[in-house]
């Protein structure tokens, strides 16, 4: 998988001569759109997350779930409550899928967790200076779970 594209993209935006007004905001929380909730869950149970809120869909099974750990929140909403709800979405939410990049503390702490958990981006170290390793949940989405390298004793610092 090639992250040079994303990467690169994310410098440009950053190196924007012009000034973008400051927008204050609180917090920013991704929402997962999948076909179904309830397998998605043990994973981040596993990653020290907590459910906050659960809400039924019209079938019984769950519409919508929001996790938290230490104020870190992610977002499920079934295909089917995005149907009810925002039907003017529903299409493009049914054939998405998202990458996320978190930042964690200890990547060999986080392995036991991840126990048949599928991988898809083998451990490794990054010019971007990280140690990462990918894996999908189980709707698709790519997590890249990443711990910053330590810096190195030549460089300065």
């Amino acid at each position: 998988m090639n992250l040079f594209p994303a990467v690169c993209l994310l410098a440009s935006c950053a190196a924007a001569p012009e000034a973008a007004p400051e927008i204050p905001m609180q917090k920013l929380t991704p929402v997962l759109f999948v076909e179904s909730i309830e397998p998605c869950l043990p994973l981040w149970h596993a990653l020290g997350f907590q459910t906050l809120a659960e809400v039924p869909g019209e079938d019984g099974s769950l519409g919508f779930a929001m996790l938290e750990s230490e104020g870190r929140v992610v977002m499920y909403q079934s295909h089917a409550s995005v149907r009810a709800d925002l039907p003017a979405l529903a299409e493009e939410a049914a054939g998405s899928f998202t990458f996320l990049f978190v930042q964690v503390d200890d990547l060999d702490a986080l392995k036991p967790a991840l126990e048949g958990v599928e991988i898809v981006v083998p451990e490794r170290e990054t010019f971007y200076g990280f140690r990462e390793l990918g894996i999908r949940d189980a709707a698709g989405n790519v997590i890249t779970l990443a711990q910053p390298l330590a810096p190195s004793s030549t460089d300065g610092s």
